[in-house]
């Protein structure tokens, strides 16, 4: 699966966010192709200059359609997804996560500053918040939603048998490992019982739903 995430802080995908983790074995396995792309490279301004004041006045610098426009149009083929990441865009959720993972392209426009030319959305497929709060960029959600869809591609995970313990829509029932007993806190008495039966009842009315399911 091919990622091509345009930003104008291409240093921050130089953390170890893709050098670890789910991430690191999906590359090494060849199951993904991260590409991170400056927009700057995209932008016939002599000074490299991505962004401008916004037409009407009003706080903040706006990223301009010439640099989204051109970069998507570099590398956009016929089975290619292209997401905008905004505050405004659809809420983020797990179901959209697996739409997402039948994909073979997802290209990520990171929003920056006050915004993004509005002409932008006329040629993007989907925009995407992860939720109600102010970031300074889209960057982390592109990090966000990037982990959550590789984790479900195949050979990713060593135990896939683990998604499907995630359903979803629900959190998982309380979890405990060893030592059985720490400073005085015991693991609950069923889950050392071994009968099964028991355990998954007890499990199942200590799962919790979701707040955002849609």
């Amino acid at each position: 699966m091919i990622f091509d995430i345009f930003t104008t802080f291409p240093q921050m995908f130089d953390s170890p966010f893709f050098s670890c983790g789910i991430i690191k074995i999906a590359k090494e396995k060849g199951v993904v192709d991260i590409r991170v792309r400056n927009l700057r490279d995209f932008t016939s301004d002599p000074h490299k200059k991505v962004d401008d004041y916004s037409y009407g006045g009003g706080p903040g610098m706006v990223l301009k359609i010439e640099p989204i426009f051109k970069g998507i149009k570099s590398i956009k083929d016929k089975n290619a997804k292209v997401i905008l990441l905004s505050p405004g865009g659809k809420q983020y959720t797990q179901a959209i996560a697996q739409d997402l993972a039948q994909e073979t392209h997802l290209i990520f426009i990171c929003g920056r500053y006050q915004g993004v030319d509005d002409r932008v959305k006329e040629f993007v497929d989907m925009e995407l918040s992860i939720g109600n709060y102010v970031l300074s960029g889209g960057e982390l959600p592109c990090m966000v939603i990037l982990e959550s869809v590789v984790r479900l591609l195949p050979d990713v995970l060593k135990n896939p048998e683990s998604l499907d313990a995630d359903s979803f829509g629900w959190l998982d029932s309380p979890l405990y490992t060893r030592p059985k007993e720490f400073n005085g806190r015991k693991v609950p008495d069923v889950l050392l019982s071994g009968n099964h039966k028991k355990i998954k009842e007890w499990k199942e009315k200590r799962r919790k739903k979701w707040i955002y399911i849609n």
